[in-house]
């Protein structure tokens, strides 16, 4: 009788497996981006529908509803286009393990590390934005203020592990196979970017979409760049209870400007001796793209 041999790497439908097969190009990455459009309205009408029956709940959880449903079109969309080249086309891991000579722990030290580095760089950024809009300061006030659980929950732990699948698990893994590595990071950091939809956090998303990819490209872990974003984002709830630290636009306020200089350049280093650690690590196979590993299209006994 004759049976579907699927890859070992291909198990249950979870969220790395069931997608191997979607590679998505320039045009796949609109869609995706077309998706998640969609999914923020449907998002935005089920908690306008929970307004309705109580205001305080919502403000108080709002987020961690609406959060994953702005997610549930791209995973839908993905899945299909999955299911759909499985039989005709090469799947690459969202998830792979080439770690180098530092190995899985000493790695997610390093990148942990750099992460923290580049967000205190990146803050300089704050100097050259405008101020924020009144608006922008509640929603932050209104995401900050609520349950500390449920605000870890949403940017600790949701964000990590749905905008990396997003952004890193099928945009860069897909355009890393259709054109150049340097073009390939640019564009899904520009997309991740796009995706917070305002520059005060665009900007600085882009900076960290740029080390984010990097990481993927090198090691394939999507584990590692979710680790890095759950590191970033912790650490900005960390400082918004922090009352010398909450108030302020950046640094610079808190800091004075030798202690300032000392740590940037302490960050800027730590972070190039990051880089060059990973740009050590080879590919698994050769005239790989990438580090993500390849899957063979499935095949019929």
């Amino acid at each position: 009788m004759a049976f579907f041999k699927r890859h070992s790497r291909r198990g249950s439908y979870d969220l790395f497996s069931t997608y191997s097969y979607c590679v998505p190009g320039t045009g796949g990455m609109f869609m995706l981006f077309l998706m998640f459009l969609i999914g923020a309205v449907l998002g935005s009408l089920i908690v306008s529908v929970m307004a309705f029956v109580s205001a305080d709940f919502v403000m108080m959880y709002g987020t961690v509803i609406s959060y994953p449903v702005m997610f549930i079109p791209p995973l839908l969309y993905a899945s299909a286009q999955s299911r759909r080249n499985e039989f005709f086309e090469t799947g690459y891991a969202l998830d792979s393990n080439h770690f180098g000579s530092l190995g899985g722990f000493r790695m997610a030290l390093t990148v942990s590390v750099m992460t923290m580095a580049t967000a205190f760089m990146a803050d300089t950024l704050n100097l050259i934005l405008p101020p924020t809009p009144e608006w922008f300061d509640t929603t932050m006030e209104q995401l900050m203020q609520g349950p500390v659980w449920v605000t870890l929950l949403s940017v600790s732990v949701f964000a990590p592990l749905f905008e990396e699948w997003l952004c890193r698990g099928l945009v860069l893994r897909g355009l890393l196979q259709k054109m150049g590595p340097a073009a390939a990071i640019s564009v899904s950091a520009i997309f991740f970017a796009v995706l917070h939809m305002n520059p005060w956090q665009a900007l600085p998303a882009f900076i960290l979409g740029l080390i984010f990819g990097y990481v993927y490209y090198k090691t394939g872990s999507l584990k590692l760049t979710m680790l890095m974003h759950c590191v970033n984002n912790t650490m900005a709830v960390v400082f918004s209870k922090i009352p010398s630290l909450a108030d302020a636009d950046n640094f610079t306020e808190v800091l004075s400007p030798w202690a300032y200089a000392g740590i940037f350049i302490a960050c800027a280093a730590f972070t190039a001796a990051a880089f060059v650690v990973l740009r050590n690590i080879p590919f698994a196979k050769d005239g790989a793209r990438s580090n993500c590993d390849e899957i063979p299209a499935m095949t019929i006994d």
